[in-house]
């Protein structure tokens, strides 16, 4: 009797501890009914394929000489700069590694026809497609830009940078490519994330004639995307900052485009200290200054724009690979694990340097788990 008993209890106990943990169980929000802030949160770790299909006929090293050019009758392709040809199986490996979101530069501006219909060309529009399939395909989060359309290089195609003195015509040329864009993604889902430019800033200018021309720029960009319909009229869309610079686009004169969906978020880089990031002038990195100046950049995003319930997403960072193994990876983990902290996902900048995309390994022991360490 006492065994029935027992038995009796036991399964009243398993039946009401199975109630009361249904009750804990969170419906999971919808992909299309996810806000911004909830799309930045799903973000664990971002990875950029850098100069590949950015890549450009452009003056790289500012010596007033373009670079590198396609062969005589051939147009540019993603191999100009020397990465090889983007494949499914990179973002394969990419996902099996833990990273769940990648940035896919673009530039267009050797694929743009003339005025006044700017015509994207069908073959590079198609190949943006393919390899943005092939990372959506792997249930990926992606975002897409205009890249060097914007940039250091206006007297060799860098076109947005050119609103400072004709604004009239870098708009209506800004317009042609993103209405290309918009109707060719329409349909997408809300995983692919349009970014209005990369690293644009109009010095040339008073500071405020100078925000007020990015401001405009990125306004005219929402109104645009949100116009042409269809899953564009929600999509998450990801505002270029002054520069993309940290300190720069934390300046009250920059302006979050107004937004009826309210779907927008703020992009910048991070490549501070300079020296350390770019140049080799700094070889190491990890003294307590270095990480205090870390973390007061990012409390500088977290209190102008993440509490004010503005997303932000760091689309670039990383560090010179010559520099010291273990201040790069110690730089990696303590950025990377701040910003999870505060609610910014981070998107490493590889250029090719870092992941073999023909071996599929990193090339920097310890980065990657850095990465995941850090956004446990």
């Amino acid at each position: 009797m006492k065994k029935r008993i027992f038995a009796v209890l036991s399964a009243i106990c398993i039946f009401a501890c199975g109630c009361s943990s249904k009750k804990l169980v969170k419906k999971k929000t919808k992909l299309a009914d996810m806000t911004s802030t909830q799309i930045a949160q799903d973000i664990n770790i971002g990875w950029n394929l850098g100069d590949t299909l950015d890549v450009c006929e452009a003056d790289r090293d500012d010596d007033g000489i373009v670079n590198e050019t396609a062969p005589a009758g051939e147009k540019v392709d993603e191999t100009l700069w020397g990465n090889v040809r983007t494949t499914p199986e990179l973002f394969s490996y990419l996902k099996e590694d833990g990273i769940n979101a990648v940035r896919i530069p673009v530039t267009w501006r050797d694929h743009i026809g003339p005025a006044p219909d700017y015509t994207i060309d069908k073959e590079w529009l198609s190949r943006v497609h393919e390899v943005v399939d092939f990372a959506m395909n792997e249930n990926m989060y992606v975002i897409i830009n205009l890249h060097h359309d914007g940039g250091g290089d206006p007297n060799f195609g860098a076109w947005i940078r050119n609103a400072s003195t004709d604004y009239e015509a870098v708009e209506k040329e800004y317009k042609a490519v993103w209405s290309q864009i918009a109707e060719s993604f329409s349909d997408y889902s809300e995983k692919l994330i349009f970014e209005s430019m990369n690293e644009v800033g109009f010095d040339d200018l008073s500071k405020p004639e100078a925000y007020t021309t990015l401001n405009k720029l990125n306004q005219t960009f929402v109104d645009l995307i949100r116009a042409s319909g269809d899953k564009n009229a929600t999509r998450h869309l990801l505002i270029a900052g002054y520069w993309t610079d940290t300190a720069q686009t934390c300046s009250s004169l920059y302006k979050v485009p107004d937004d009826p969906s309210g779907r927008v978020m703020v992009s910048v880089h991070y490549y501070t200290p300079w020296q350390f990031c770019i140049t080799n002038a700094q070889h190491t990195w990890g003294t307590d200054s270095d990480i205090q100046a870390m973390t007061d950049d990012v409390e500088k995003l977290k209190t102008t724009f993440v509490d004010k319930g503005i997303p932000v997403i760091i689309g670039e960072y990383g560090t010179r690979t010559e520099n010291d193994h273990d201040s790069r990876v110690l730089y990696v983990k303590t950025l990377t694990k701040l910003c999870h902290d505060a609610g910014i996902p981070c998107f490493f900048w590889d250029n090719g340097e870092e992941y073999d995309r023909e071996a599929h390994q990193w090339r920097t022991d310890g980065l990657l788990e850095a990465m995941k360490e850090s956004v446990k």
